[in-house]
């Protein structure tokens, strides 16, 4: 799956009328509604506020004023188009004075959106597993040995009470055979799916 690794902005103008597009990457229609509200509400002074997403649970697109099909859906199909997943887009328009007719908003809202897209940093993500592995301090060899020679991802450590690795794995076997292993020397609590850049 293909998405950002993180915002981008781009602007450009057409007729006197300034569009600005920022992409956020986001992975439920929670997260993108959010973006959507506070980026409106940052720019409230503009014209349009028009914006496209497609995330893990959805999609969506608002023409926020613009005639109905001329902003929003031609967003979206170009997030689909270049097959970008777990992004928002929001293109900020204000006014230049000059009109562009359906076919001219279209063309500018599309525009807008593929040349942020052409910026942007793209990343290949998976969707992964992921572990919260809980132990104490003396036993960091052992744990570390085992998620060697198993080839297990730790995408964090923290250092508490006691020693905290988040790991990552598709395979899902493997973390449990290191738990039938280390029982005794390691809590291992599964934290659900997540999309993670792709670990080699």
């Amino acid at each position: 799956m293909k998405t950002i690794a993180k915002p981008f902005q781009n602007s450009i103008d057409i007729k006197k009328s300034q569009f600005i597009c920022r992409l956020f990457p986001a992975q439920t229609e929670k997260e993108a509604k959010d973006i959507i509200k506070e980026i409106s509400e940052e720019y409230k002074d503009a014209t349009h506020n028009c914006t496209a997403y497609v995330v893990s649970d959805g999609e969506g697109y608002d023409d926020n004023g613009e005639p109905g099909g001329t902003a929003g859906r031609p967003m979206l199909n170009v997030l689909k188009k270049n097959e970008i997943n777990n992004v928002v887009a929001i293109v900020t328009r204000y006014f230049g004075g000059i009109k562009l007719g359906a076919g001219g908003l279209v063309r500018a809202y599309s525009k807008s959106v593929l040349e942020c897209l052409a910026i942007a940093e793209i990343v290949e993500m998976e969707l992964y597993e992921l572990f919260r592995f809980t132990f104490e301090y003396q036993d960091i060899k052992a744990i570390d040995a085992e998620v060697r020679a198993k080839n297990l991802a730790v995408i964090e450590k923290q250092y508490e009470a006691q020693v905290i690795y988040f790991v990552a794995t598709d395979n899902v076997g493997i973390v449990k055979s290191v738990q039938d292993k280390l029982a005794k020397q390691v809590k291992i609590e599964h934290l659900g799916s997540r999309y993670l850049e792709k670990i080699v």
